[in-house]
């Protein structure tokens, strides 16, 4: 990348991921141009911004979209670090890295998900997205119980991972 060039996120999941993510992380994330408490008490902006933000604070939709491209970014780049076998697939990096930007990139890296897209076990890597391998639910809760939002998430995360395999 030549110097003072600003990183964009079609660079770094390429074109077909980066249009999936900025389509469905509003969807998921909801936007709110004053930053407010999310359902767990974790002050959040835009589209599920925590980054440098303070209760009260006011975004406009065009600071939105630059904080959410410049978050994904932030995703982006450690979940192709830990899975660098996703470039090129971009419904399972999109499904990755929204699955990161909700749980944290070291929480992705650290996943079964994770450990199991670089075992080659691709089909494993999407379910555990949403299903331990005994069958159970996982990673929809948040303060100690089940939020609906996050089983619809973790479903729709699931079924773009599946998309081509």
């Amino acid at each position: 990348m030549a110097s003072g060039s600003k990183k964009t996120l079609v660079g770094v999941v390429g074109a077909a991921a980066a249009a999936l993510l900025l389509s469905v992380i509003p969807k998921f994330e909801g936007t709110v141009l004053v930053a407010r408490p999310d359902p767990i008490g974790i002050v959040t902006a835009c589209n599920g911004d925590t980054k440098d933000v303070t209760l009260g604070q006011r975004f406009t939709p065009e600071e939105c979209s630059v904080r959410l491209e410049q978050r994904l970014i932030e995703h982006a780049e450690p979940v192709l670090k830990c899975t660098p076998g996703l470039r090129g697939h971009p419904n399972q990096l999109a499904a990755a890295v929204s699955f990161a930007y909700n749980i944290g990139a070291s929480a992705y890296c650290g996943s079964s998900t994770a450990r199991r897209f670089n075992a080659g076990n691709w089909r494993a890597a999407c379910r555990a997205i949403n299903e331990s391998d005994g069958g159970r639910p996982q990673w929809v809760y948040a303060g100690g119980r089940t939020l609906p939002g996050l089983v619809t998430r973790r479903a729709e995360e699931r079924a773009m991972c599946e998309r081509g395999l």
